[in-house]
């Protein structure tokens, strides 16, 4: 089986990018580029994902003569001409460096949050004979973007729901498994699953995407991630016929005598199966099953959310029972919850959340699942991320480079040498000049085709969990729900 479509590094860039080489002024020799978001949806970002790219396309040698010359022949027929493509520059790479790339780059550790408008990496040439190396490979390390950006969204849910189970429930010992990804088929790829469905797990600890798993073992250090539970999906109770529904419920329930499991519950009539179904014909079997410490998750998957969601649970409620919690809100016995899979998102989440509360319903009561809303939902505009020169260095002399449009100044960009300073609590990004280089928060983590840093997904849920320093997620919904109706 073929690893992937491309494996030669050199061809991981635009193709205008090859003519650059030519264009810097002569006598170049350093070229400093920094990332960050201008801005964007979400107020802060969750930094994740680029120690993967590190790890799978720039640690070790990555450089060959096999692969200059697939580069030459491919870019003489891309482009027409042969004065293009820079064979010479990439030779030097391999012959002076054996084929490893002489760039250093300095970034905020894994799962710090940072506010918009600061920067999060920088990159630099350490070799003069190459300054065109650092933007050469903007392509490739922006594409941090997308773990990013899918790491922020999933947090902000995360903390829509803590906000809720804070207000309406016991003990938060349920959030971290509250948000499920269900996005494995609606994402693009089986490489944006895997790289999407991590992110996620930087905040949660529940998915279907089994792709995360494996890219977490591979590049963060975790051997096991994330988890789910057997579920069944419409095809599994519909080939049993609309009058055997009941069978196929049961038959799931005996299927798997114990633990928890899910069951759809929409494929004819969501309504008279929570009363009939679940209230009364399965009602001993649910009963046996919490006697045994498991639980049976309902699951709706059409209809209104909000209004589906909390009537599922007042049928629930009146055939089960329930029990008023400390914070005053009901809850169905612990052997029994609702998951909400379809229409998941940071938009409408809250939607739900509130009309539960408003209901009387404790948010512990519904675990919730998201697909393509969490993980393909998104672009590199969400957050506006981008990667600008902003310093060179020409005939020995330090010069800041920027951009300044005046057809849109949210484009403009910084200068200078830059860093991430966290000054009463707020990261400000200051010039490195006049500023103490340990006030830093950019820290070295590659260098020279050398990894300098090996975060642990551990590391980096500790750094992404919720803190006292949060935004106030309720005015971010509210703000944002008044941009959109503008």
């Amino acid at each position: 089986m073929e690893a992937g479509i491309v494996q030669n590094v050199i061809l991981l860039v635009d193709s205008y990018k090859n003519s650059h080489h030519r264009q810097y002024p002569t006598g170049t020799s350093y070229i400093y580029s920094y990332f960050e978001s201008r801005g964007g949806k979400f107020p802060y970002t969750v930094f994740f994902g680029l120690q993967y790219i590190l790890k799978r396309w720039l640690q070790g040698p990555v450089i060959t003569k096999e692969m200059i010359q697939e580069a030459k022949e491919l870019h003489a027929q891309h482009f027409g001409r042969n004065d293009v493509f820079n064979e010479e520059g990439w030779n030097y790479i391999v012959e002076r460096h054996g084929g490893k790339l002489p760039l250093k780059v300095c970034a905020v550790p894994e799962g710090t949050i940072v506010p918009t408008k600061n920067v999060l990496f920088t990159v630099v040439n350490t070799d003069p004979m190459v300054p065109w190396l650092t933007s050469f490979f903007e392509t490739l390390l922006v594409q941090v973007w997308y773990p990013m950006t899918v790491a922020t969204n999933s947090r902000i849910q995360k903390q829509i729901l803590h906000h809720y189970h804070s207000k309406t429930n016991d003990d938060l010992d349920s959030l971290p498994r509250s948000l499920h990804d269900f996005g494995y088929r609606g994402v693009s790829s089986v490489e944006s699953a895997a790289i999407g469905g991590a992110a996620h797990l930087v905040n949660f600890e529940g998915t279907d995407t089994l792709a995360a798993l494996v890219f977490l073992r591979k590049y963060y250090h975790c051997n096991m991630a994330g988890y789910s539970i057997p579920a069944s999906e419409h095809s599994t109770v519909t080939i049993w016929g609309r009058d055997r529904e009941s069978d196929a419920h049961r038959n799931m329930l005996e299927a798997f005598p114990d633990g928890i499991v899910a069951s759809v519950s929409d494929s004819y009539n969501i309504w008279d199966t929570c009363e009939n179904i679940w209230g009364e014909e399965l009602r001993e079997l649910v009963l046996k099953r919490g006697k045994n410490g498991g639980a049976v998750y309902i699951r709706p998957d059409s209809g209104d959310p909000p209004t589906v969601v909390v009537k599922c649970l007042n049928i629930l409620g009146d055939a089960y029972g329930t029990t008023v919690n400390s914070k005053g809100y009901k809850m169905l016995p612990p052997y029994l919850r609702v998951i909400q899979g379809d229409g998941i998102s940071y938009k409408t989440i809250g939607k739900i959340l509130e009309n539960m509360k408003v209901n009387g319903w404790s948010a512990a009561n519904v675990g919730f699942g998201s697909g393509g809303s969490l993980l393909q939902k998104v672009n590199r505009d969400t957050q506006k991320c981008a990667y600008k020169c902003s310093h060179a260095i020409i005939d020995g002399k330090g010069v800041d480079v920027y951009k300044q449009p005046i057809t849109d100044p949210g484009k403009d960009s910084k200068k200078g040498r830059l860093a991430l300073h966290l000054i009463n609590g707020t990261y400000t990004t200051v010039q490195q000049e006049g500023n103490d280089p340990k006030l830093d928060m950019l820290v070295p983590v590659f260098k020279d085709g050398e990894l300098l840093k090996d975060y642990t997904l551990q590391e980096i849920r500790e750094r992404a969990k919720m803190c006292s320093s949060d935004i106030n997620v309720m005015q971010f919904l509210k703000e944002d729900s008044a941009n959109q109706d503008e």
